[in-house]
């Protein structure tokens, strides 16, 4: 089975030469995206809960382009610069999967300065 990698100019490149997202068979893997915003490529001003959402705007962009959705997100990892901002992330998270929400970790991590969140995710493909 080939692979197929996917980009999108709605999602900023990140620093590193990675693919946005790859799919392998019926399943879409997508790299760890940041709160860049697409139109500036700069990160999101604000906190935590505006960091999450411009992530997962990302994501969602990167699946459209794969020929997914966030409806058929599987399993999300979520990396938090710092654990406090739970509170913050979570309800942004869950209101991109309001109904049978993907298995998920999340942990608190160091990122990238400015970054407060970073999410990769594992979806099917829409058709699947």
């Amino acid at each position: 089975m080939k692979l197929r990698t996917v980009f999108t100019d709605r999602v900023p490149p990140g620093r590193a030469r990675i693919s946005q997202a790859v799919v392998h068979g019926d399943t879409v893997y997508v790299s760890g995206m940041v709160a860049r915003d697409p139109a500036t490529g700069k990160t999101v001003p604000g906190g935590a809960a505006e960091q999450t959402r411009q992530v997962l705007e990302n994501i969602k962009s990167v699946l459209e382009a794969a020929g997914s959705s966030m409806l058929h997100v599987i399993k999300t990892s979520c990396f938090i610069s710092n654990f406090e901002d739970f509170d913050k992330f979570n309800p942004v998270w869950e209101s991109y999967f309001p109904e049978n929400p993907p298995a998920r970790i999340c942990v608190e991590t160091r990122l990238g300065p400015g970054f407060l969140i970073e999410i990769e995710a594992i979806a099917c493909l829409a058709d699947t």
